[in-house]
């Protein structure tokens, strides 16, 4: 094991001594997943994203906390090394909190989703986790819903997001969420977006347009004894945005290929990012990584906040 760790949580589980460190001194910590690094991008373009992710973080003086399973290990801080590993495996798993345990007990590596990031980040009392998009509840199979819905409905942590594709059933995601007290909270936006696009029509719960807003508001939900996450969404920045129609019809088109195929299941995502990147000529992928990027600063901004807000009131 890289000496920059150290083990925790009866040595299944290991934390960096850079986020440990910073978490004793009061810093910033941000949470990262690594879906996007095990199932999105092509080498070596997955490890570079990976890394300019964490720069973003790094530019906002927070400390990035990437996640992830290396050989049976989750590691909660991995390093560049550790990075590259993961970026460079083959066949990674895509983790989310049901299959950890066999990854654990297989000895195998992969990469966590946005439910997967939360459980090992709340284990390691990170409250801050940036990602692209979360999942939600599929068109054609409503019985079919991402684990990201259940993790929010039941893990105390701010997630920053650009919303989810518009192929899912986003009515029913939302109302979804709205049924497990997961407040939906829009940056500087009034509508929810829909990953590629800053999204049309469906609104949010609630529109900040500061990070201190948001850093209180969490605060007073988890201090109301409320166990839910606090879903914060922006949109793709508008310069890398797609039109909503083009996202649309690239997406639905993915889609019903994919059903064709009979790809399903955990492979359906990042089948879609691929296709949907080929039908829009290369945009969607350089939306997905402006999201990524601009996610990644935005969650170091209110965990900063946070640790503003709480500096605050011991004084007070």
């Amino acid at each position: 094991m890289n000496p920059q760790f150290l083990y925790e949580l009866n040595k299944r589980q290991a934390l960096a001594l850079e986020v440990s460190r910073a978490q004793r001194q009061g810093l910033a910590v941000v949470a990262l997943e690594t879906a996007v690094i095990t199932h999105g991008p092509t080498r070596p373009q997955n490890l570079n994203l990976a890394l300019d992710i964490e720069g973003e973080v790094r530019a906002e003086d927070a400390i990035p906390a990437t996640v992830g399973v290396l050989e049976g290990k989750i590691m909660v801080g991995m390093g560049h090394a550790e990075i590259e590993r993961l970026a460079y495996a083959e066949n990674p798993l895509k983790i989310s909190p049901r299959n950890f345990a066999e990854a654990l007990l297989k000895q195998a590596s992969g990469g966590t989703t946005v439910a997967g990031t939360m459980f090992a980040a709340s284990r390691a009392n990170i409250k801050i986790l940036a990602a692209g998009g979360i999942g939600g509840v599929q068109v054609e199979q409503r019985f079919d819903v991402s684990p990201d819905l259940k993790a929010l409905s039941e893990t105390q942590m701010i997630v920053v997001c650009a919303g989810a594709v518009s192929i899912l059933d986003l009515p029913a995601t939302l109302e979804y969420i709205e049924a497990m007290d997961v407040p939906v909270i829009g940056y500087q936006t009034d509508r929810f977006p829909e990953f590629f696009s800053v999204g049309k029509n469906l609104p949010v719960s609630t529109r900040f347009d500061t990070t201190q807003e948001i850093a209180k508001f969490a605060r007073y939900h988890w201090g109301l004894g409320l166990k839910s996450a606090v879903l914060v969404c922006q949109p793709v920045p508008s310069g890398s945005a797609l039109d909503p129609k083009q996202a649309d019809d690239a997406q639905r088109q993915a889609s019903q290929e994919a059903k064709q195929k009979g790809i399903y299941g955990q492979k359906l995502t990042p089948f879609l990012l691929k296709r949907v990147g080929e039908l829009t000529g290369g945009k969607s992928t350089s939306a997905n990584t402006a999201l990524l990027r601009n996610n990644a600063k935005l969650a170091a901004q209110i965990a900063r906040a946070m640790i503003d807000l709480e500096s605050l009131q011991k004084i007070i």
